[in-house]
């Protein structure tokens, strides 16, 4: 193996185990490692900048700016207020209408901003019914993960596959994850409802103060409201008939954010792009570099050569592998630089013979956003909610987490398994 790859391979692996001990923030470790691929020459700069993917940074910036204008308007706290009245007071139901919420938010926003929404909402509600916020914070974890899933905007692993496969179209990825999501919830509705029914339990006279909380003053600006709704109603159907159009994603998400600032007015700019997580956007811009290292110096097209021998090139072994590969790991390290690896190496399989690699795509989706259900530090809506429970006084322990989240994130993979089986593989 030449020097250039050992580099690259050495940089990788070191600004992975960074990403991973969370010694130093995971931006400032990829920004550096993207630095050190240019700085020893293991691809230069015009290649390094032709390796950041700035569709998927575009759909984030776009979608980031839609969300953050919409939740001024107050309408996340109207719906979920009303979840709670409507299932009358009774906890159980509550929990079980806000991961509903959740997973739905999940699918069309990003699962980080939904979990930012719904959580001071969720510690609202149990302050008042006098229950443990846990339950209703673990079910919205799992929830946000798995609606994530179904759509193309819905978690980063997406985006990414989304931006490096043209003709995996927002209708595709709709049509094609959307159906084991609902397998999914399904299943785990009844499991939530059994593990945490004892610790559900409240008094008549405190049900009846949800009952009693006033929806009227919410929505705080029912003009800006009509005008969120009207573009993302808009910026929706541009997902839908984008390939049509012959339109990026991010450019349908970039068009709507700014004719949304300019609908909403100047003053409310500076403040949604101030709100733009601006450090999980240059995470993706490190990211891709260092990935841009192991491809160019001819790493990932060994990985694939060995994935092929291990798989004979079958299509229904590699899909298996890379579904379950991706969910084991998902659990354990952020899925986001896992799936920056994974995707050349699945364009290379392609160009090595695999003749069929959209089960390997779906797989791949798949195992990497449900995977981050399986320990607190899978997937960064479950760091999230963590950090805004410690704050509360509500700690939430990994071993706890893991516990429950893991057997929980296996059934999801096994359900994954048999529908990418039965759809794509007989």
């Amino acid at each position: 193996m030449e020097a250039q790859a050992v580099w690259a391979i050495a940089i990788f692996l070191v600004i992975y185990a960074i990403i991973i001990s969370e010694k130093i923030h995971r931006t400032i470790a990829a920004m550096i490692g993207a630095a050190l691929v240019v700085g020893f020459g293991i691809v230069d700069q015009s290649t390094a900048v032709r390796h950041i993917d700035f569709n998927t940074l575009g759909l984030l910036i776009g979608m980031m700016v839609i969300v953050n204008v919409t939740a001024e308007t107050g309408l996340f706290r109207y719906i979920a207020v009303v979840a709670a009245k409507r299932a009358k007071g009774e906890p159980v139901r509550i929990l079980i209408a806000l991961a509903l919420i959740t997973a739905a938010c999940s699918a069309f926003l990003d699962n980080v901003t939904t979990v930012l929404l719904i959580v001071p909402v969720t510690f609202s509600i149990t302050r008042q019914l006098q229950v443990k916020p846990f339950p209703f914070l673990f079910t919205q974890i799992i929830a946000s993960n798995v609606g994530g899933t179904a759509t193309l905007i819905g978690d980063p692993p997406n985006i990414m596959i989304g931006s490096a496969q043209k003709d995996l179209t927002f209708v595709a990825f709709l049509g094609n994850l959307a159906p084991a999501v609902l397998i999914i919830l399904l299943a785990y509705i009844p499991l939530f409802i059994l593990l945490f029914r004892k610790d559900l339990r409240t008094k008549p006279e405190l049900k009846e103060n949800i009952l009693g909380l006033d929806t009227a003053g919410l929505i705080e600006d029912r003009a800006l409201l009509v005008r969120c709704l009207s573009v993302v109603g808009l910026t929706m159907l541009g997902f839908f008939l984008h390939q049509l159009l012959h339109l990026e994603s991010a450019t349908v998400a970039l068009a709507g954010a700014f004719l949304l600032l300019l609908l909403a007015g100047e003053h409310k700019m500076e403040q949604a792009l101030h709100r733009v997580e601006w450090t999980t956007i240059f995470f993706f811009v490190g990211l891709f570099v260092v990935i841009s290292g192991l491809v160019e110096t001819g790493v990932i097209a060994k990985l694939a050569a060995g994935a092929m021998d291990m798989t004979g090139g079958g299509v229904t072994a590699s899909s298996m592998l890379i579904l379950w590969l991706s969910a084991i790991a998902s659990a354990f390290v952020d899925n986001i630089p896992f799936v920056a690896t994974m995707i050349p190496l699945i364009q290379e399989m392609g160009q090595m013979g695999v003749s069929h690699l959209e089960p390997l795509w779906w797989s791949l989706a798949l195992g990497a956003c449900l995977g981050g259900n399986g320990t607190l530090i899978g997937a960064s809506a479950n760091l999230i909610v963590a950090g805004l429970a410690g704050k509360e006084g509500h700690p939430i322990r990994f071993m706890t987490f893991l516990k429950l989240g893991f057997p929980l994130m296996l059934l999801s993979i096994v359900i994954s398994s048999v529908y990418v089986y039965l759809r794509y593989l007989i």
